[in-house]
């Protein structure tokens, strides 16, 4: 029997849910999981759809992140003289 991985929140599955159709329909593997199902897809075709929902994620939290809080300074480097 499979293990499910359940989402932390569990108020996020939807979203999950949907970002994971909209990922293998830009794959191109959308057909595919309509005509097979998920349960029946290779395991290269969900680690590949799960990989670019990770991706999609990252951006997400990182676009968020930037948005939020202001540039911080680069501080300066200083060059420690050679002995």
């Amino acid at each position: 029997m499979p293990r499910r991985r359940r989402p932390l929140l569990p108020r996020a599955e939807e979203g999950l849910d949907r970002l994971k159709h909209e990922v293998a329909e830009d794959l191109g593997l959308d057909d595919d999981v309509r005509r097979r199902g998920w349960e029946e897809m290779t395991t290269r075709e969900v680690g590949t759809i799960g990989g670019h929902m990770v991706r999609r994620m990252v951006r997400g939290a990182e676009e968020d992140l930037a948005r939020e809080a202001p540039p911080r300074p680069v501080p300066e480097r200083r060059r420690v003289p050679r002995p």
